[in-house]
């Protein structure tokens, strides 16, 4: 059976809506980014320079934890960011930004090389592709202090390696277009999304059955 649902999207993508909902919809367990007890999120946008590199290695050893889990468990499991976007997108664009060293950006991808090895990919990605006007409307709605500090650079350069990971990805992928879609409360751009999800899905359980 598919036990891994990720789902990956730039900051205010809306993933946790998205994953609430399928976990709700499906009755799979869901695996959140608990930002409110990560030691390092407030600090990293006040100073990210000097907080970078903590913050990415945090993050991957979660996410490693989260992964390995998933696979020891019996029930699908949707999991809010998959563990490639920290490697591919946040800490590269952290070093091109010069708000990580590159000792510390070669440390880190060393890290995460390693652990890649012992990861399985998930059975699917969800790509929440989101413009920045909805980025920072559905950063500002949600109210969390520290990401008073995010710049609109800083999600424009994220948005494009975003992009330039997506189409080198060769795991199963659904995307979506979510500036026209409204489905954190509608209920028709709800139906659209699970009906999707719920034709691939059924796929991949003929695939695992065969």
């Amino acid at each position: 059976m598919a036990k891994h649902i990720a789902i990956a999207g730039n900051i205010g993508a809306g993933k946790t809506t998205l994953a609430k909902l399928l976990s709700t919809h499906f009755d799979w367990e869901v695996q959140l980014e608990d930002m409110n007890d990560n030691p390092y999120i407030s600090d990293f946008y006040e100073d990210m320079q000097r907080w970078s590199f903590n913050l990415q290695v945090y993050f991957l050893t979660q996410r490693w934890n989260g992964i390995k889990a998933i696979r020891k468990g019996k029930r699908t499991v949707v999991q809010d960011r998959s563990i490639y976007e920290d490697a591919h997108i946040f800490a590269p664009n952290l070093h091109a930004m010069g708000l990580m060293s590159t000792r510390d950006f070669e440390n880190y991808t060393d890290l995460f090389d390693s652990i890649s090895e012992q990861v399985e990919q998930p059975d699917l990605l969800i790509y929440l592709r989101t413009g920045i006007p909805k980025l920072v409307n559905q950063i500002q709605m949600r109210g969390r202090d520290y990401e008073d500090a995010i710049r609109l650079d800083y999600l424009k350069r994220l948005n494009e390696r975003y992009e330039a990971w997506i189409n080198t990805y060769e795991g199963e992928l659904l995307i979506f277009n979510t500036d026209d879609l409204e489905f954190a409360d509608n209920p028709d751009d709800q139906n659209k999304i699970i009906s999707q999800i719920d034709s691939v899905m059924n796929g991949l359980f003929s695939k695992k059955k065969a």
